[in-house]
């Protein structure tokens, strides 16, 4: 399951032996790995090469931890994936991450990536500067104050704005002589932004200034929420906004394959620059021992006990909540919890109205992992997805997941039928027959659930961040030097690749 920004060579036809040594080719920002003779392109790699969605690979379920001699087979050739032998620039030690909404104090998919990839970039031996939103100017609400350092990391925080639509959500511009020269006394190696959003102007306009390689990490599909919110006139116009931005980088990184073929057919940016960040989960706070006979209670609410369906996200339009009002119908005896909270809370308890249904609200911590451990199938109805970590979490927690083949989700439940059930978009009768299949077969669903928590074990937070480490920041660096772009950062860090004990 690991995608690499690696592409394979094809053995020359002549009788002589290709040369071992990894060069590297450049097409705008975006590189290609190749020998002397034909690049094999992403697409046309050999199968040994290509996972099962066509993307390079590495093999193995991670990179190792070592972070060194992974070998590549193809042809009965060994092509060292060393960094040294790639050719690629050693890692930065600096890192400026421009994030939003918060990680801190906003509730929403990408928190846990986010604190666990600063929590690992800081294991090992990065420093690390976090620009994000805090309180608005007219707020008096504290709970939207950044906290100084997490993790060690220095933390900055920048006055927000309530997004028009959604005034719980804090975002920000970012930019400010304060912020730029926090960044700039900072002197970082690379500078990685969050997209789409307000602040991806100010990632641009710092990464230029001082002259370091940009790396955006695009996280929700705005222009798939658009039309739901009657805004589909813009669409166009976003893409374009887009395009725009993320040629400028030297590297977008995206959380599935699906969502790097959307952005590849969209010309986001060059092919060879869009590439998946991994994924990750931790099964230690995710984890079946967690379930509780008082979490059960809590979302059976006044229905009494019964087949606990649960689904956890934020209240709003684009989730496709809706749909779950004709799941639970279909299922005789069945009981919805819905755990989060959102601009549609209102609309949707009128919809529900009358159906077995608890509206939770927001869990955290502790609460959060019972609720999920507690269920019996957690349903995932939302179809505009760039990955989907509650389906992650629910993995770890031992709850199997029913959900729609769309966005992100196909990469997560990539074994049908063996780690969870997929159903066709607005397909109810599908929907119900997977669930009906679960709360009625206790084996079948402990079954499910073993092979979902073993599926979901190998992506692991460490692993994925010492990946973005050491692979794909040293390729924006590489990509952005052979643009004229951020030369010096190519040389930096001369000493020995970081890695975890």
């Amino acid at each position: 399951m690991c995608s690499a920004v690696v592409y394979g060579q094809r053995p020359a036809l002549a009788a002589t032996r290709p040369s071992s040594k990894w060069t590297i080719r450049f097409s705008t920002f975006g590189a290609s790995m190749a020998q002397t003779g034909q690049v094999w392109r992403h697409g046309s790699l050999p199968k040994p090469l290509r996972d099962a969605h066509g993307h390079p690979r590495l093999f193995g379920s991670q990179v190792p931890r070592s972070g060194r001699a992974v070998t590549m087979r193809a042809r009965g050739a060994v092509a060292s994936t060393d960094m040294q032998a790639m050719g690629l620039p050693a890692p930065p030690k600096r890192i400026c991450i421009l994030v939003e909404p918060s990680p801190f104090t906003y509730v929403c998919g990408y928190m846990n990536r986010y604190r666990n990839t600063i929590r690992y970039l800081k294991e090992l031996g990065c420093e690390v500067l976090i620009v994000t939103p805090g309180k608005s100017v007219a707020s008096t609400d504290d709970s939207q104050r950044q906290p100084e350092e997490f993790c060690g990391a220095k933390v900055v925080e920048a006055m927000s704005f309530a997004f028009p639509w959604y005034a719980k959500l804090p975002l920000t511009f970012g930019l400010s002589p304060r912020i730029y020269k926090e960044v700039k006394s900072f002197q970082p190696n690379i500078v990685h932004c969050t997209s789409p959003g307000t602040m991806i102007l100010a990632g641009l306009l710092y990464a230029r200034l001082l002259k370091v390689p940009l790396v955006y990490a695009y996280h929700t599909h705005v222009p798939d929420y658009m039309p739901r919110y009657n805004m589909q006139l813009l669409v166009p116009a976003l893409w374009r906004v887009l395009q725009y931005f993320h040629r400028a980088a030297a590297l977008t990184l995206v959380t599935s394959g699906v969502m790097k073929g959307v952005l590849e057919r969209a010309a986001v940016a060059p092919p060879a620059a869009i590439q998946v960040w991994k994924k990750g989960v931790c099964c230690d706070t995710f984890n079946p021992r967690f379930a509780s006979e008082e979490a059960r209670r809590k979302m059976l609410g006044s229905h009494g006990e019964g087949p606990l369906l649960l689904c956890v996200g934020r209240l709003g339009v684009e989730k496709n909540l809706t749909f779950l009002k004709d799941v639970l119908k279909g299922v005789p005896g069945a009981r919805l919890a819905l755990v989060g909270d959102g601009p549609e809370r209102a609309a949707l308890e009128a919809h529900f109205a009358g159906t077995a249904t608890t509206f939770v609200g927001m869990l955290h911590g502790a609460e959060l992992a019972a609720a999920y451990a507690s269920a019996d199938v957690f349903v995932m109805p939302s179809e505009s997805e760039t990955l989907g970590f509650v389906v992650l979490e629910s993995m770890a927690s031992g709850t199997p997941v029913v959900a729609v083949e769309a966005g992100g989700i196909p990469d997560i439940l990539c074994k049908p039928g063996v780690t969870g059930f997929l159903y066709r978009s607005g397909d109810v009768a599908a929907a119900v027959a997977a669930v009906q299949k679960l709360v009625a077969n206790d084996q079948l669903r402990a079954q499910v659930a073993a092979a979902a928590r073993e599926e979901v074990g190998l992506w692991d937070w460490r692993a994925a961040t010492q990946y973005l480490l050491q692979y794909q920041y040293p390729m924006a660096i590489a990509a952005a030097a052979a643009a004229g772009l951020g030369r010096k950062q190519a040389a930096l860090a001369a000493g020995p690749t970081p890695a975890l004990a």
